[in-house]
Parts: C-alpha cells; structure tokens; sequence
C-alpha cells in the first residue's frame, strides 16, 4: 500500500533537493577546515578581504545595468524608429562582444577616450585656473569595470524586460487606456506589476552571473576575491588551497542568492 506523499518522509520525497544537501555537506566540511586549519584559515583572511568589493562592484553594476536596460528595452518598444534601431543596434554589438574584450576595451581605450575629451572640453576653463587636466590615472580601475560590466550586462537585461513587457496581455493595456491612465500610469501600475513575475527568474540569473562575472575585474587588478586569491597564491604557491576557498566564497554568495530568488518567486506566485 502506498504512503501518500504528505505522510512521507521529507528524506524519500522526489523533490527533496539532494543538491543542496550535498552542497551543505561541502560547505560544512570546508567551513570546518577554515576553523580548524592554519593554511585555509589564513587563505580564507586574506581572500575574505576582497568580498566587499565584489560585492560592492556587482551590486553596483548590476543597478546601473538595469536602469539602462530598463530604458533600452522602452527604446526598442517605442514607435519611433530611430529609437527602435538605435536601441536594437546596441543590444546586438554589445552582446557580440566577449566580456573579458569589452572590459579591456573600455579601461584602456574607453577611459584615456573620455579623459582627452573632458580636458578638450575643458580647456578654456584649465587656461584659465580653474580646472586642473583631468590624467588618465584619475579613472579609477574601478570604476573602468564598473562601467564595462554596467554596459555589457544592460543589453542582456533590455532583451529580458522587453520579452516580459511584451508578456502582458495588451487587452489590460487597452482597458487602462479606457479607465483613462496616462503612459507613465499605465506602466507603474498594470503593466511592471505584471512583467515582472514574466522577468524575475532570468533577471535574478542575470544577477547571478554578474557575481561570478565580476571576478574578471582582477585583470585589471581590483582587489576583489579573485584577485586576492591570485596573490595570495603567487607568494605561497599554495594554488589548492586558495582556489578552494575561493570557489567556496563565491558558490556561499551564489546559491544564497539563488535560493533567495527562488523563495520570492514562490511568494509571487503565490499571491496570484
């Protein structure tokens, strides 16, 4: 005779999530050498010292990233053309582009580009004492990766809003229309509320990615947890141990983010 699913134990159930489980083990065996041994407590002060700025930098760009995702994707929905195409030509020649390329492009090419404009700009105000020539070693490095991840993850987001602005059914559109809601109105309202349950879950992948991607911000030599790892293990030469740890902080970082993602969708769909 069957057990009906609700009696049964949570251990024997089909979704019971093993991965996690395993990866908790992981995590608890990890987190038990880190106390315990000298070599990865020591790896794991030292790279610990680099999460702030990971997070501060995927944080950061992952706002930034949106807001201009959000306005390309309401280009690329405009009925002006020169605003679709614009907004089209973007998303496709940024999404072209390897990450890692458009990181170098914008920190070495990018920056010094702007620099000589704003002092080009600037010079009558400079002749006259009042500005100082802005160097190229004033663009911090990290605002240089800010700004690239902030512009390559903005063309992966526009595609994301504009498919979930796109989702919503247009009779609702129409009859906000009817009730006599201005455009602005109409897309606090009706039409976000619902885009974003269609959104939410490639939005927070996104999300995920820019953390993980943010690590290719210690080729430029920002100090965040890459980058204290590679120095910690050039002097060492204890390239096991760090990576290890390494790994292990951003895997702690990404499925708490995962799984807090998870937990709001579930509480969308549940109010609906």
């Amino acid at each position: 005779m069957s057990v009906p699913s609700q009696n049964r134990s949570p251990f024997v159930r089909k979704d019971f999530p093993w991965w996690l489980a395993v990866a908790a083990a992981i995590a608890v065996v990890l987190g038990i050498a880190i106390l315990v041994s000298d070599i990865y407590g020591q790896v794991f002060s030292t790279v610990s010292q680099g999460i702030w700025i990971t997070v501060w930098v995927s944080l950061l760009a992952f706002l930034l990233a949106s807001g201009l995702g959000l306005l390309l994707a309401l280009m690329s929905l405009s009925e002006h053309i020169v605003l679709r195409q614009t907004a089209r030509f973007y998303v496709e020649i940024v999404r072209g582009i390897p990450l890692l390329v458009l990181l170098f492009y914008i920190a070495f090419v990018g920056a010094p580009a702007v620099v000589a404009l704003w002092n080009f700009l600037t010079h009558p105000l400079q002749s006259a004492g009042l500005f100082e020539p802005l160097q190229v070693r004033d663009f911090s490095l990290l605002w240089r990766a800010i700004i690239a991840l902030t512009l390559a993850y903005a063309a992966f987001l526009a595609e994301i809003f504009r498919a979930g602005i796109q989702a919503v059914d247009a009779g609702q559109i129409e009859a906000a229309k009817a009730l006599g809601l201005k455009r602005f109105q109409r897309f606090r309202l009706i039409v976000m509320p619902q885009a974003l349950r269609t959104i939410l879950p490639p939005y927070g992948n996104d999300f995920i990615s820019m953390v993980k991607d943010s690590s290719l911000v210690s080729v430029l030599g920002v100090v965040d947890v890459t980058q204290m790892g590679k120095v910690y293990a050039s002097g060492s030469f204890r390239f096991f141990e760090t990576y290890s740890v390494v790994a292990y902080v951003y895997l702690i970082l990404t499925i708490s983010l995962s799984l807090s993602l998870r937990w709001l969708e579930t509480r969308l769909n549940d109010r609906t």
